[in-house]
């Protein structure tokens, strides 16, 4: 099929490859990266036939295909007869002569042109049941807003009419209804009942556990943690984040749990491969058994954490969304380190050696919840 649909900004082999990736259960990030588009743009396109892939346009074996009309521009312009383009196409003589005159006669007939015109003058699109049935379309709204589910309505509405077959509808068509509002047979509001609050349809083999964020493949969940790390009695277990500067500058921080040893790693980015370069070269110098684990938010800053424990051995654990309270003990070194670097700083301007010097002050300072030994003391007693 020939037809090129009029998308702007995505062409009919990116439109198909994103509709592929979508049923496959690819999350909107995994597709903008594949078709080097963003996330929001693949969204809107997604959002407008409400996750759901359109029909494609059927030619009728009766109509002129676009080779045909190319046939017949290539014979006008060699000054072929209407008979003799007719004869070589294996169409009647009438056919090609209403095909040019419709399309502009003899000096203006192009063929993608005429093509693009016979789309849509061929568009018939089907009327919703919804619309056409008020009945129907008052007792589905009812049921919807009584938070029942389009399945749930479409099975009670077989079972109350049986012989009815105007009163049936199936929960698929609801689901079209409800996210296409161009049909305009339910209000967008009755979104609003569904459960799961989802503003497009999903592929049921779309799945977000271990895939943090749509982007994070393999994610394993802090509640998988050993409970050996809540305890903070044993040594080499790890808490880490990003704090950010102004002009787009990032500082990586590292504190190990039972000591409030700290470690800072200067960035040149906050792209994954930067972050996870910049962190393994930091701790791949650390003794053995300081490596056991390292527990991260959700940032996507360390989407590439398999690479991180193949080179370190240290198995990463991120938090659940919006808790950063499961790094408490990184949350409060990263307000300390405000007294350093205070906010609206520019953390390019700090160098290794100065981030090394700063970390050292605060692992020489004594702590309260150590019984004011120092994070370097503790360290220390654990290294011997």
């Amino acid at each position: 099929m020939n037809y090129q649909p009029s998308k702007r900004s995505f062409t009919y082999h990116q439109q198909e490859t994103m509709w592929q990736l979508w049923s496959q259960g690819k999350s909107l990030s995994e597709i903008g990266r594949q078709l080097n588009k963003h996330a929001g743009s693949v969204f809107c396109y997604l959002q407008k036939f409400g996750g759901i892939k359109p029909s494609p346009p059927k030619r009728s074996a009766r109509c002129l295909s676009l080779q045909e009309r190319e046939e017949i521009s290539r014979g006008l312009s060699a000054h072929l007869s209407f008979r003799e383009i007719a004869k070589n196409l294996n169409r009647a003589t009438s056919t090609i002569s209403r095909e040019i005159s419709r399309n502009g006669g003899l000096s203006k007939y192009r063929a993608v042109a005429a093509d693009r015109r016979a789309w849509m003058k061929a568009k018939r699109p089907k009327t919703c049941k919804l619309n056409d049935n008020a009945n129907l379309r008052a007792i589905v709204s009812d049921k919807l807003a009584s938070k029942w589910s389009p399945e749930q309505v479409a099975g009670w509405l077989k079972q109350t009419y049986p012989e009815a077959s105007t009163m049936h509808i199936s929960h698929e068509t609801l689901y079209k209804t409800l996210f296409i509002q161009s049909r305009g047979a339910l209000k967008k509001e009755l979104l609003r009942q569904l459960r799961t609050q989802r503003v497009m349809r999903q592929s049921k083999h779309f799945n977000t556990k271990g895939n943090a964020r749509g982007g994070i493949i393999d994610a394993v969940s802090i509640h998988d943690r050993p409970e050996e790390v809540n305890d903070r009695i044993i040594p080499g277990h790890w808490e880490g984040d990003l704090i950010c500067g102004i002009q787009k500058s990032y500082i990586a921080t590292l504190v190990e749990r039972s000591s409030r040893y700290t470690l800072l790693v200067k960035l040149t980015g906050n792209d994954t491969h930067t972050v996870v370069s910049a962190i393994t070269q930091k701790v791949i110098e650390l003794p053995q058994q300081l490596k056991k684990t390292l527990t991260w938010d959700r940032g996507m800053e360390l989407a590439q954490h398999k690479l991180f424990t193949i080179d370190t051995n240290i198995t990463v654990y991120f938090c659940d969304p919006k808790s950063p309270w499961q790094r408490g003990t990184n949350e409060n070194t990263n307000k300390l380190l405000r007294q350093y670097m205070p906010k609206k700083t520019d953390l390019s301007d700090y160098s290794q050696e100065q981030l090394d010097l700063i970390a050292k002050e605060l692992n020489e300072r004594p702590r309260k919840t150590l019984n004011f030994l120092t994070p370097a003391e503790k360290i220390l007693a654990v290294l011997q």
